[in-house]
């Protein structure tokens, strides 16, 4: 599955001119090449949506049980986020989170990769897209943050074509680099970045002061000195403050977004109002984040992929 990026560092005004320290490695297995990808893209492209959206949530029921080290990971989150929850409730939203993931990632390999114009009719539904629109009439760049709760990746393709403006979307780099091309498609409106160069956040900041879009996940720490405990379900996590040191530095605002699936299989958008970040309220302004995060992950449990203890992140690196 593709990797998560890592937030920039919140050591000084952006970036060290010698970089961040390595992101963690999150999840990594020997089936990221692109060999496999194009197989399941192939297979999945010669069913109907409904069809293949059926049998990729089956197989991720199956893949739940292959797996018993996430499975155990998905079920402590849930345990937290459903606090009080007995096992016999618990269990079966495990297993649809599995299902859920399996359904989103066969729109990875298909929907996601259709024209951004053809987008919209797999959307039920959106809340607070004034909010985005405010931001962006501010023309001071801004800052679309997002996590690791369903089709990330579909709401940055939706949302980069809003107000005419390119948009970099910020990604950790895939051990095949044939694999990173493969699934990110460059086009005018959109952009990826891939950070594994020291400069990769000077170029993000002179985009926001372009007033275009920077769209990145804020759910999973660097594991270094870039992180901030924040209460999460009643419990300290780290979380990356790079996101609010990036648009303190451009002026910028951060615009909430997450992507969320309906009853149907259609997709829902949810956008909180910008955050705008004054210098030393870096901190405050994750705590927002956070809060929005609590929101969503409490209405839709089952759609927030983290398969390892997010209170206990690893600690290793790629």
């Amino acid at each position: 599955m593709p990797r998560p990026d890592p937030a920039p560092p919140a050591s000084g005004d952006v970036e060290s001119p010698t970089g961040a320290a390595p992101s963690p490695d999150w999840y990594s297995h020997g089936l990221n090449r692109v060999v496999y990808y194009r197989l399941a893209t192939a297979a999945a492209a010669a069913l109907p949506r409904p069809v293949r959206r059926r049998l990729a949530r089956g197989l991720g029921r199956l893949l739940a049980r292959a797996v018993p080290a996430e499975r155990a990971a998905v079920r402590s989150n849930l345990g937290r986020v459903l606090a009080g929850a007995p096992p016999e409730v618990i269990e079966p939203r495990v297993s649809e989170t599995f299902a859920n993931f399996g359904a989103f990632f066969a729109d990875l390999l298909t929907l996601n990769r259709k024209p951004g114009a053809d987008l919209r009719a797999y959307v039920a539904g959106a809340d607070g897209e004034h909010h985005l629109d405010a931001a962006l009439a501010a023309r001071r760049g801004v800052v679309l943050l997002t996590a690791h709760l369903g089709n990330w990746e579909f709401a940055g393709r939706l949302l980069s074509a809003r107000g005419g403006r390119p948009a970099h979307v910020v990604l950790s780099a895939e051990q095949d680099r044939a694999l990173e091309g493969y699934l990110r498609l460059d086009s005018p409106q959109l952009r990826f970045v891939t950070r594994d160069r020291a400069t990769s956040t000077l170029g993000l900041l002179a985009a926001l002061r372009r007033a275009e879009l920077v769209a990145m996940q804020a759910d999973r720490p660097t594991g270094g000195r870039g992180d901030a405990l924040v209460p999460f379900f009643g419990e300290p996590a780290a979380f990356p403050l790079g996101p609010f040191v990036l648009a303190r530095a451009a002026g910028a605002a951060v615009v909430p977004a997450f992507c969320v699936m309906a009853p149907g299989g259609r997709y829902r958008l949810e956008i909180d109002p910008p955050i705008w970040v004054k210098p030393g309220e870096e901190q405050a302004g994750l705590a927002t984040m956070v809060g929005a995060l609590e929101r969503v992950i409490r209405a839709y449990p089952t759609q927030w992929f983290n398969f390892f203890d997010a209170w206990s992140p690893p600690h290793g690196h790629a």
